[in-house]
């Protein structure tokens, strides 16, 4: 397979889905480990944020972090880009229809990856609003820093509790995180299956850790912002 074959070939696209998909996987292993320092806070009614202010500082000051973030967009582009042509492509292929109506009985988050996805693409915009460019450009929300052990850092963790104190934002979280969850249900097995792991013993295990996973992740991305809100930390 050529290079232009991987980005134009229905083959290309599945490969390159379920690459970025595996990579974007790992992120949300990272990025979940991260948000839950926030909970520090349960245990410790002086902590404060400290340890999640300090993560956040160490991703955000970090060289070497701060350019594998650049990997990480490009894999976000090429996942969103890649998804979408896909989408276009069944559509396209079932356009003549059937004369009879038709059920593969696959589930219904499945067959709607592409509407799931925008839900997605919605909540991300969004979420690179409120942390991700106040923190690298505008500094809204941040104009007071803390400082442990003499060094100044954003205090991310305020800006969190400012951000869902709001019952809108935290909806729109819910939303986006219930679409995150049903969009790993398929894609964590599918980018395994596309990679070539689809023996009956291995996608059977495959999708029981799938659904253990985007059950997991919904999970701790909603507690998160609904601790906030009800005054549980912070």
């Amino acid at each position: 397979m050529t290079w232009k074959q991987v980005f134009t070939s229905s083959v290309g696209k599945k490969l390159v889905m379920g690459l970025t998909g595996i990579s974007l996987v790992l992120f949300l292993v990272v990025h979940a480990s991260i948000n839950a320092t926030v909970f520090a806070d349960l245990f410790n009614s002086e902590e404060n944020g400290e340890m999640f202010n300090k993560a956040a500082h160490f991703m955000g000051s970090t060289v070497l972090i701060r350019i594998m973030e650049i990997g990480l967009f490009g894999g976000i582009i090429l996942h969103i880009a890649q998804g979408y042509l896909l989408s276009l492509e069944n559509q396209q292929k079932r356009s003549v229809g059937y004369a009879v109506a038709y059920k593969d009985g696959s589930k219904w988050y499945s067959r709607s990856m592409g509407l799931l996805g925008t839900i997605i693409l919605l909540f991300l915009v969004l979420h690179l609003y409120h942390f991700w460019v106040s923190a690298r450009f505008t500094n809204k929300g941040l104009e007071e820093s803390v400082s442990y052990n003499g060094v100044e850092m954003h205090n991310m963790f305020g800006l969190m509790k400012a951000t869902f104190s709001e019952w809108w934002i935290f909806l729109v979280y819910s939303l986006g995180c219930i679409s995150l969850g049903y969009h790993l249900a398929h894609g964590f097995q599918s980018a395994f299956r596309t990679l070539g792991v689809h023996n009956k013993r291995y996608t059977t295990m495959l999708i029981s850790i799938g659904y253990g996973f985007s059950v997991f992740i919904t999970l701790v991305f909603i507690l998160m912002p609904l601790s906030f809100l009800l005054g549980w930390i912070g």
